[in-house]
């Protein structure tokens, strides 16, 4: 009989699904990809998503694994499952989707409900946070669907997220891992747990009751085994634990190797994000709360930039026709072919900034934020734009670390880089020289995968715990210094230029608000 030593990390991004296998080194042994259309819009500012879309294509990815290497199946000891955050699925009693997911890329709003009243209303007006509640309340996918789908919402027994949905596919249970809360939901972030029934969020989200949510468990606790139908669909070995993990984000963070928090983890993804594992609860900003970490008990402290790397793709679909072209007539990406664009574009792409809020926020930016990109001459070409993407997604990063070094009062003193960005030489060098830290990227690209596969190694005790799981299964790959000069010149556009642009620019934006109206 052969040994379990092996470990199948599920990974559900927003444009595909990996199946993946590592050893207890945190090597890669096999990977298969099954791409799909991220979600399809039937009215402007939706974003919905079928939920079998999510479950074939698992079922697919796995199955390509084993025709692989057969050997492989006999060899693992159990599963753990990483999700997009935010998505949501309401399912009936027997776990039938009652409607398309509602993915976290979706920006409709519900508007016309009731400001939140009683004691919590009177706290948040005079705590100065009324509008900051009612935005939470309209931004809120549970309050959509009560208001406009009132038969869908009657009939829904589990309000799930995305990572619920596929457990309860893989295991037969309505049970969830605590790592994977991030949402509109009724979660008690601090505590780690279901809000109790005082709490203000129950009323922000009036139609959700706590039967509808599922069981919650740590990272590294047993959800379930695969059922026999799912082994059945997926090929996964019938009776194998499936292991709690965390959220994409969450396990991006440990499968970097970031478990303290002077290491700053930045995601270069749909979303780019900046992580720091912390202990202590901290609030980045107000209200906005850290979420939870793939290692139970810790907290996640992020800031986002919404559509970060997705600007990436923007590029690549309106200026990067030449790219695409030639990479699809050669083995390479057409990523790879515009890091070469770049590579004769002078840090600072000659004075071209862009501030990259192409997606409303709460508060920084708040809900009337626009893109914009300042400094064009007619020296510029769509390789200094290029640049300037990078460039900009870097420096709101590096805002975002000085606000959680400013609540936390811990210094960030290194990097690590995941995601699409973390594959381009020019990214990471002008990372480590915006920052003016030493940046590094992990040994290898799947860093959520491996964090999910560390949850997995722990739970299962092939691992005695955290830290040594991440020393054993987490190694650095090339580490880039900042060069001095590009550093001093970056520091004086950062501070003289990028961080005065949203404050001259929100009466602009709010202006256009007001004529265009969008964004609504």
């Amino acid at each position: 009989m052969s040994e379990k030593d092996l470990l199948l990390a599920i990974d559900n991004g927003t444009q595909s699904l990996k199946a993946l296998i590592f050893d207890l080194k945190g090597q890669l042994l096999a990977k298969e990809l099954v791409p799909f259309a991220p979600y399809f819009s039937e009215q402007p500012a939706w974003a919905e998503q079928d939920p079998d879309v999510f479950w074939d294509a698992l079922c697919r990815a796995c199955q390509g694994l084993w025709r692989q290497n057969t050997e492989y199946r006999g060899r693992i000891a159990g599963v753990a499952l990483t999700t997009q955050r935010g998505t949501i699925v309401n399912v009936d009693k027997s776990g039938k989707p009652l409607r398309p997911a509602m993915v976290w890329l979706d920006q409709r709003k519900t508007h016309g409900l009731a400001p939140m009243a009683g004691w919590w209303g009177a706290f948040f007006g005079l705590a100065g946070l009324k509008k900051t509640v009612a935005y939470l309340q309209s931004e809120a996918e549970a309050n959509w669907i009560a208001t406009y789908q009132p038969e869908i919402w009657q009939n829904t027994h589990k309000y799930l997220l995305l990572s619920g949905y596929l457990t309860y596919r893989l295991v037969g249970q309505f049970v969830d891992s605590v790592g994977c809360q991030v949402g509109y939901i009724p979660f008690d972030y601090k505590r780690q747990r279901w809000s109790a029934g005082w709490d203000w969020k129950w009323r922000l989200l009036p139609s959700l009751d706590i039967s509808m949510m599922p069981e919650l468990m740590p990272p590294g606790e047993i959800l379930g085994t695969i059922t026999t139908l799912a082994a059945k669909d997926s090929g996964i070995p019938e009776g194998l634990p499936l292991v709690a993990a965390a959220a994409d984000k969450a396990c991006e963070v440990i499968g970097s190797g970031s478990l303290e928090s002077n290491i700053g983890c930045l995601s270069y993804g749909t979303t780019a994000t900046i992580n720091v594992t912390h202990k202590k609860y901290i609030e980045p900003i107000p209200l906005i709360p850290p979420y939870p970490s793939a290692v139970p008990g810790s907290y996640t402290v992020e800031v986002i930039v919404y559509r970060g790397y997705w600007m990436v793709n923007w590029f690549k679909q309106q200026f990067g026709y030449p790219e695409c072209e030639q990479a699809a007539n050669s083995d390479l990406n057409p990523e790879q072919l515009f890091d070469k664009l770049v590579d004769d574009i002078e840090p600072g792409a000659m004075g071209l900034m862009l501030q990259p809020y192409w997606t409303p926020g709460l508060k920084m930016p708040g809900p009337e934020a626009k893109g914009a990109v300042i400094g064009f001459g007619d020296v510029h070409t769509r390789a200094h734009l290029y640049r300037s993407i990078l460039e900009g997604l870097a420096y709101a990063l590096r805002e975002g670390r000085e606000r959680i070094e400013k609540r936390s009062g811990t210094s960030i003193t290194s990097l690590r880089v995941s995601g699409g960005g973390s594959q381009s030489r020019n990214a990471m060098q002008l990372t480590a020289d915006i920052f003016g830290l030493p940046t590094a990227k992990p040994h290898l690209y799947e860093t959520s995968g491996l964090g999910a596969a560390i949850d997995a190694a722990v739970g299962l005790g092939l691992h005695p715990d955290f830290k040594v799981a991440v020393r054993k299964m987490t190694h650095i790959g090339e580490v880039y210094e900042p060069n001095r000069r590009n550093q001093r010149m970056y520091d004086a556009l950062y501070h003289d230029v990028y961080k005065k642009m949203y404050k001259r620019l929100k009466p602009l934006y709010e202006r256009i608000r007001e004529i265009t109206g969008y964004p609504k």
